[in-house]
């Protein structure tokens, strides 16, 4: 498994990490037990997978605390959040959250410490009233590092990263980054590159990448919405230029996530062996060919309405 420096953090990261939320939740949404959870972050562990991220509403919390049992603590990077949607979000609050956070994942500190899914109405007040706490945290050593998250299905052109990068305040940010919507390039990722900040990488993977019938209608609706140019593709095999060495649409955009300058890790969630493995070799495979990477940034540039999940996306009214 390659690894890098996550940014100023100096934290040393596997290039894939395990996503503990997402659709699948480790598995806990597919049937898996508490334990066969684990045993696929073990699996991910043994592959040299070091990075996993989970949330106070994940309920993975715990499940992390079990598979790290009898690991060198140290060579584990752990990132948890708090969500700053579902509840007022407090110095109190973000107290509480994490003394829960550290009790269910079973250790004294965790290395990145988050406000999560920040939108761009909250920022001021979460700078102003809760970042402070966050400050105090660290400095009594229960996390390491402060990281912010964006809301990227509501805030598809970034301006919560965008201004949390001009203030500098993040170590750490979490960015929607896809083949499909390439925003970040220039809206985060120059500029964390900039304040040598860490970047990881959500939403790699979305519906449009993983069902190859799905992507057909998704370009048409984007050709129709004049965000990408139909002299640009083939709509009935809108990617069959790729290399035939690619494994899948999935195998590419995880590889051309990880490969995008500015981004350190790109999150991958399942709780299926199978699936899992099958990301592990895809992180372990060289970058995709430059004349493809090429395209594709040709392609979707104009792309700015979608995260690739749902043809109907955007601000909550």
């Amino acid at each position: 498994m390659q690894t890098t420096t996550l940014g100023r953090t100096n934290l040393t990261v596997s290039r894939m990490g395990m996503g503990a939320g997402g659709p699948s939740r480790l598995g806990q949404r597919t049937g898996n037990t508490e334990s066969e959870c684990a045993d696929i972050l073990r699996q991910a562990f043994d592959a040299g997978v070091n990075f996993v991220d989970t949330s106070d509403t994940y309920n993975t919390e715990p499940i992390i605390g079990q598979a790290i049992q009898g690991r060198d603590r140290s060579r584990i990077v752990i990132s948890t959040k708090k969500s700053t949607r579902r509840k007022e979000v407090t110095p109190k609050t973000i107290e509480a959250n994490l003394h829960n956070s550290l009790r269910n994942l079973e250790t004294d500190y965790v290395d990145i410490y988050s406000l999560h899914g920040v939108v761009p109405q909250d920022y001021d007040y979460l700078v102003s009233d809760v970042y402070a706490t966050l400050q105090k945290a660290r400095e009594q050593g229960k996390i390491r590092f402060i990281g912010i998250t964006e809301m990227f299905n509501e805030d598809m052109t970034h301006i919560t990263l965008r201004q949390g990068l001009e203030d500098d305040l993040w170590d750490v940010v979490m960015v929607g980054f896809n083949i499909l919507n390439q925003t970040a390039r220039e809206a985060v990722l120059q500029k964390a590159i900039q304040n040598n900040v860490g970047v990881q990488v959500m939403f790699a993977l979305r519906k449009a990448l993983s069902q190859p019938e799905y992507l057909k209608d998704f370009v048409a609706h984007l050709i129709q919405k004049g965000e990408i140019d139909p002299a640009d593709v083939d709509m009935q095999n809108p990617l069959g230029f790729l290399d035939a060495s690619t494994a899948s649409l999935p195998d590419v955009a995880y590889r051309f996530c990880r490969d995008e300058p500015g981004v350190h890790v790109v999150l991958s969630g399942t709780g299926n062996p199978d699936h899992l493995a099958a990301n592990v070799a895809s992180f372990q495979r060289p970058p995709l060919p430059e004349a493809d990477v090429q395209r594709l940034r040709h392609i979707f540039r104009n792309v700015v309405s979608t995260t690739g999940q749902s043809m109907i996306e955007g601000p909550r009214a």
